[in-house]
């Protein structure tokens, strides 16, 4: 009778013991605030954080509008954190903002609340309209294939802030 209450005692154990760690393997990772945009990249918490920020250190406020569960924001996301030269630059030259909500300033949603959307906003915290994407129906919106268009657009919002001083 004691062995056998061992034995259960001992398989009990095993099964605890195997199912707590498989529990365990299924948690993901805390979720920082790039959210897989880049690791490296300092992000700033909330809209009006970033525009603090932006008046503060005096550089544009790179504003990315995305959600989890969208496949085209996924697919932007992998080029945009793969990419050395965008992960460069955003760390170094920009203040970054990454929302998977709106804001209440309608200047970020001129053509609509679609995304991705990638907007930037100046160090006077003037959205800048005149930096868009090459879709007419979508000014603000990348795809994977449009990083080196956003690369320049990134190096266009450097430059006009150079030509504003």
């Amino acid at each position: 009778m004691l062995h056998s209450t061992l034995a259960l005692s001992l398989l009990l154990i095993a099964v605890s013991s195997n199912l707590a760690m498989a529990i365990k393997k299924e948690k993901r990772a805390p979720q920082t605030l790039s959210r897989g945009w880049g690791d490296e990249i300092t992000w700033v918490q909330t809209y009006e954080e970033g525009l603090y920020q932006a008046k503060k250190s005096n550089k544009p406020l790179m504003v990315i509008h995305h959600l989890e569960d969208c496949q085209y924001c996924q697919a932007l996301k992998k080029a945009f954190a793969e990419n050395e030269e965008i992960q460069e630059m955003a760390q170094n030259n920009f203040v970054m903002l990454n929302l998977m909500h709106e804001t209440t300033d309608k200047n970020l949603s001129p053509d609509g609340q679609y995304v991705p959307r990638i907007m930037f906003i100046d160090p006077s915290l003037t959205v800048r309209a005149d930096i868009t994407g090459r879709y007419s129906n979508r000014l603000y919106a990348y795809e994977p294939q449009d990083i080196p268009f956003l690369i320049e657009n990134m190096k266009k919002a450097l430059r006009l802030i150079q030509t504003e001083l």
